[in-house]
Order: C-alpha cells, then structure tokens, then sequence
C-alpha cells in the first residue's frame, strides 16, 4: 500500500512538473513549488550608483519565457488558494445578488432626445439608447456594448459623441486593455457605419457644422496625446485629416472639447503644474485656434463661456485656484478680469459648471466636496446642504446649456450612490434613482466613523471608516481593510459599493486613509506628499496604521492593506518601511520599478511624471527616489502575505514591474507567508472589462482578504 502511494504521488509529479515540483498538501490537494525566475543580471550605474537587475529581461513581452513564467505564477496561485474556490463562488454569488441585473440608469435631455443607458441579465455591458422627443417615444439603439464585444476577450467603450443635428455618433473602443482606442462613426438614422477609421484617439469635439470633428491622437510608444487633427466625415488623406498643431514637450499632453453652449472649441495643453489654451468658434470649423493666454510655469487656467464672457478658473494668485470673469476675446488682458471668486486657503476651487443662468462652483472644504450655485445675474452663491459627516457629491450628466436643474451625484459609505436633480430657483432637490441594493440592505445597520491620525510632523491625517454595528465591540480590535492611494491630488471617493458588503457582514471594518500626495485637502496636501516630499505618503499610512491598532480598531495580526497603480508604490514602501505592521498586502497594478521606469523616457507616460515624482536624470531626485523605490529597498527578512495582481496589456503600469518586483522578493523572504502573483492575461490597467468578469475579481481578491484573516464562509 505504501509503495501503491509512493507510486501514485511520483506520477502526480511528473505531470505537473511542466510548470513546478510538487508538495504534497492533503491526499487531494497538491501545492506546486513557487516559480523561481531565472537571473539575467544587468548592470546600471548612475551617479556613482551601481544597480543590479536579474529580472529586467521579464519586460520582453514577445518572449515566451516571460509569458512560460506569469503563467507558472498564475498555476501557483491557483494551487495555494485553490481551496478558496468554493469561498469564492459564494463571495462571487453573494455579490451578484446585491445587484439588480437588468437595470436603467438616469435619462437626461439633449438637444430633442432623451439619452440613456441600461444593462440586461447575463450580459456583460451596457446598451446605450435614444428617444426622440419624450420618454414614451419608441427607443432606438445608439451602441450596444455586448455587440462590440463579441468574439472579443476584453472591451471597453472611450468616448461617445452626437453631432449637433443628432445624426451621426462618433465613439472609442479598445479591445486590449492598452488604452489605445480605435475611433468610428455612426449614422443614428441608417445604422451604418463609416469607413472612418482613426487610430489611438483620446478626446473628441464636434463642430456646429454636423461634419468636422477635432480629434488628439496619442504617440504610439509613450501614449502622451501630442497631436491635435480636423477630420471632415467620409474619408481620410489629406482633404479630411489636417494636423493643426503638434505639442513637442514631452511635460505637456492636449485634450480638446467643447463649451456647454456649443460656442467654442478648446484645445487645452497641460503638464500637471502649466497649462494653455487655445480656441475658435464652433461655428467656424476652418478657422485658426488661438492661444487665449501663453503657458507661464505653474500657472493654470481653464475656460468656460457665458454670453459673451469667459469664466476663466485660475490659480495665478494661489494654489487652491480663483474664479475670474472677462469679455470673451482672443487674448488675454488681466486688467479687463473681474474676479468672482476669490483664492481661499482651506477651500479649493476644483471647477466651475457654467448654465444659462447660473453656475455651480465644485469646491472641496475640510477633505469634503461642496456645490455652490451662484446666480449668473446677482452673483449670490447658496450652498447644498449634505446630511451626512463623510459622503462623496460630484456633479452629474447635464448636457443642457439652457435648464434651471443642476443634476448631481451623491452617496457615503452606507448610502447607495444617487441621482438628483437640483431646482436651483426653488432650491429642492428631487431624488431620480437610488442604487438598488438587493437583499434588505438596511443603511442603518451599519456605522459610518470619521478619525484623525498625527503623522510624524503633527498634520492630522483623515481616516473614514465603516462598519456593521452589530459585528462592533469597542475597544475589541477588529479584522480590518485599510485602503489608500495618495498620488496625483486624487481624492478617494467616499461613495457606496455593495461588493463591499462582502466584508463588512462578515465581520471586518472597512477604512480608507486619506494621506498626503491625494487632495483631501487642497492642493497644498498634494504638494506635500509629491516629488521631494514623497515620503510624507508613506509616513502618514504608517500613522493611518498605527492609529487603527492604537484605538483598537484593529491590530497588526487582523490588519490587511491595499493599494493599486501609484496606491501599489505605496504598498511596496510601507511594506518596506514597517513588514511587521501588517498582516498581509494586496498590492494591485503596482508602481513598484520607479528606478527602471522613471530613468527610461520611451516608456508610456515617464516624462510627465517627472512633476509628480521627480526626474532622476538630477543626482538630488535620482538619490531621493531610490530611498522609497519599492523593488530597489527590497531585503532579507520577514514579509507579511502578499497578493499581487497585475494585467498583461497594462498601459500605465507595465506588467514587468509586479512581476520583477514578485520574482525578486521570493529569493529574500525568510517567512513562510503566501507570496502570489496573479495576472489577467487578456486585460489592461483597469482588469477585466465585463461587468461579471469584474466581481469575479473583486471575489477572488476578497477571498485573499478575508482568508488572510481567518474567515472564510
């Protein structure tokens, strides 16, 4: 019998030694040894700094060793957590039943149709419909998500656009998850589509003439959208596509898009710190576009039109940004500006909605947004009450230049996301949809908690918490998710998801730290946690950590963190900084090879992040940034248990860097935790595109969560 054993496990072995050695688990259960990366050592030597990188060959994407070894790792992942499956399953299936499968979304008016969107049980993508006139009107089909994807592994729709006369559609797809998208067009009347077809397209406008559209296309190897096109509808070449401008500096991409009103087109050019403008009258597709105000360094503005005014929303007197207005003219002349809004310290002005009569300043007050609506002829501002402590509003789809209601967006952590509309005359808001949550979800069983942690210099650190009420002891630490990102001035949204419900009704506490390198509160927050203050970022999460465990919300053996894409840098440092203060890490399209991606310009998006991180092509930022860079700082020791997620056609964190960084890290820990790599094969920055594919993912995330912490049913 025992020999029979023997036997049978050699045989299991060879069979699965095309991808790894074999463990035996349980009698049914095999574990495959963790892929070890072969070493290509190459050697970079920069201002008196030698680095050393075994793994930078994995970033030969055509090789098929590369794609052998992220293949070996899924294997693996699956063999460790392969016990989860059913886990998942229920995880997966719970989520799903939090969800009204065939769903409407809000309509909203444009010119004569009544535009929408809605989703259908068992189909992964959404239809986008028209009705002429009113809601009763028959329904026409303007794109049908499903149709597009089909034959397809990953689809995702870019940008949408009706002509003027509501005759032709212009849209974006992609069906790599590169973020290259394929621009087409439709006639709404016909059915048909045009032989048009333009390649990497990023922003859209049409002009008031029904057939010109302005187009910026990307550069095909560093993705920075650097080059601004006139098309007219029906063919290609010369006579229907002009360059009208190519922006050389590589800080700098251009965006281009239309006033509310239909007045003007602007192509904007920025880097993160400068910007500049340039415009024409939609009614004059052929005419020259001229710079409102010449690019000055660290000033930025943007404009909006009302009757013969331009809005123009500045920070030329302060970081937080002003409001000003002018007659609309072709150049910029200050001493014609009439400011409206003035530079405030502890409110930043992130931008203004401009109406017929009135428009709505976008503010963010104490980590918290505020919407105030002026009224165009009196100038008297009042503000939208909001009923919660912590909530996320953002304005809505409002199409219509000429309305007195202000569609907005609102939720919290326990309040479904909704949709309102504001009368601003009446000053009443009426309630259009709130997300359905199946189930009997009750907002009241769950609390929503706003704490501060002192970082290391006394700045308080924001923290938003939830939980269910009924699974809270206080002062019993707690399994508990921490959540953070921390670049660019992105504010973390504090807005409802039933997926997570999955974790909170099974006992653990939800937290976002809203740290500094985000824009929580105001653009000096930014400032403070970006180039040569990059530290403060990972410094505050450590604070963040330290303050859940400190007030027993949590402790370091039920504490699991998670970041994605610049929120994985952050990950990457604070797992080096401080590896016993976690229990385990998802780290999910990280930022982890700053060095090797930041010293390499003819990768997608270097350049322009030199304002955000640095240029190491300066011995001051070079040395700066090898301090925190994760895959540099990586040593022997200890590590906490670690699921690192990536995509194979990732255009802004290619997949090398999680790999590299996963591959170097398995020859240095000395611990028995799970190390995994999981990469979707057939997918891009944002995961999979389908919208049950995607929950599919966030199950098997959670299933990593929850395990991790000892609950898995």
């Amino acid at each position: 019998m025992f020999l029979k054993k023997i036997i049978t496990f050699l045989f299991s072995a060879i069979i699965f030694a095309v991808n790894a050695p074999l463990i035996a688990q349980t009698p049914t259960t095999f574990i495959l040894m963790p892929p070890i990366a072969k070493k290509i050592p190459q050697t970079f030597e920069k201002f008196g700094d030698t680095r050393v990188d075994d793994y930078f060959w994995l970033r030969e994407k055509t090789n098929s060793d590369v794609i052998d070894y992220l293949k070996a790792e899924n294997a693996y992942t699956d063999s460790v957590i392969g016990h989860l499956k059913p886990f998942q399953e229920t995880l997966y299936k719970d989520m799903l039943s939090r969800i009204k499968e065939t769903d409407d979304n809000v309509p909203y008016f444009k010119a004569g149709y009544w535009y929408n969107s809605r989703t259908e049980m068992g189909k992964q993508y959404s239809i986008y419909t028209r009705r002429k006139g009113t809601l009763e009107a028959n329904e026409e089909i303007v794109l049908d998500g499903n149709e597009l994807a089909k034959g397809q592994k990953f689809m995702a729709i870019g940008t949408m656009a009706v002509s003027r006369d509501n005759k032709w559609l212009a849209y974006s797809v992609d069906f790599t998850g590169f973020r290259q998208y394929t621009l087409q067009f439709k006639n709404l009347e016909t059915g048909e589509l045009l032989a048009d077809k333009i390649e990497r397209v990023t922003s859209i406008a049409w002009a008031n003439d029904n057939k010109t559209i302005f187009y910026v296309v990307e550069d095909a190897t560093t993705k920075r959208s650097d080059k601004f096109y006139r098309h007219r509808l029906g063919g290609s070449g010369e006579k229907n596509d002009v360059m009208l401008y190519e922006e050389k500096d590589e800080l700098y991409g251009i965006g281009v898009d239309s006033t509310r009103d239909n007045a003007y087109i602007i192509l904007s050019t920025e880097s993160s710190e400068t910007s500049e403008q340039r415009l024409i009258s939609a009614d004059k597709p052929d005419a020259t576009f001229t710079v409102y105000q010449a690019r000055k360094e660290n000033v930025k503005y943007s404009i909006d039109h009302h009757d013969k005014h331009f809005l123009i929303v500045t920070n030329d007197t302060g970081r937080n940004y002003r409001l000003v207005k002018t007659p609309a003219s072709a150049t910029a002349d200050k001493k014609t500006w009439k400011e409206l809004i003035a530079h405030r310290k502890d409110v930043k002005l992130d931008g203004v909605d401009v109406f017929k009569d009135f428009f709505v300043a976008v503010e963010k007050k104490a980590g918290l947004p505020q919407l105030r609506v002026y009224d165009m002829k009196s100038m008297k501002p009042h503000s939208m009450a909001f009923p919660e402590a912590a909530y996320d509003a953002s304005p809505g789809q409002n199409a219509e230049f000429a309305t007195k209601l202000y569609r907005f967006n609102y939720g919290s952590l326990v309040t479904p996301n909704s949709v309102f509309d504001y009368d601003v005359t009446k000053r009443e808001r009426i309630l259009k949809k709130q997300q359905p949550v199946l189930g009997g979800y009750k907002p009241d069983e769950y609390a929503v908690e706003r704490i501060n942690a002192k970082a290391k210099d006394g700045t308080l650190i924001p923290i938003s918490l939830v939980y269910k009420k009924a699974l809270r002891q206080a002062g019993t630490p707690q399994p508990t998710l921490l959540y953070a990102y921390g670049s660019y001035g992105i504010s973390m949204p504090l807005g409802f998801r039933s997926s997570r419900l999955a974790l909170l009704d099974r006992g653990m506490i939800y937290a976002i730290a809203h740290i500094r390198g985000g824009g929580e509160m105001g653009k000096q927050w930014h400032d403070d946690g970006k180039m040569m203050k990059k530290m403060n970022t990972f410094t505050d999460f450590i604070a963040a950590s330290e303050h859940m465990i400190n007030k027993q919300y949590s402790q370091s053996a039920k504490l699991v963190i998670q970041g994605g894409s610049a929120g994985g840098l952050l990950m990457g440092a604070v797992t080096n900084l401080r590896p016993d203060l976690f229990k385990a890490v998802v780290s999910q399209v990280p930022f982890v090879d700053v060095m090797n991606t930041m010293l390499d310009a003819t990768l997608p998006l270097t350049v322009g992040e030199y304002l955000e991180w640095g240029n190491p092509n300066q011995e001051k930022a070079y040395k700066y940034m090898r301090s925190y860079s994760p895959y540099e700082n990586l040593k022997k020791g200890g590590y906490p248990a670690m699921l690192v997620e990536t995509s194979l056609n990732d255009s802004q964190v290619m997949y090398w860097e999680p790999a590299k960084y996963v591959a170097k890290l398995r020859t240095l820990k000395t611990d028995s935790n799970p190390l995994l790599l999981k990469t979707n094969l057939d997918a891009g920055h944002g995961g999979a595109s389908g919208r049950y594919d995607y929950l599919k993912e966030i199950a098997f995330t959670y299933s990593f969560v929850l395990s991790q912490v000892g609950i898995t049913n």
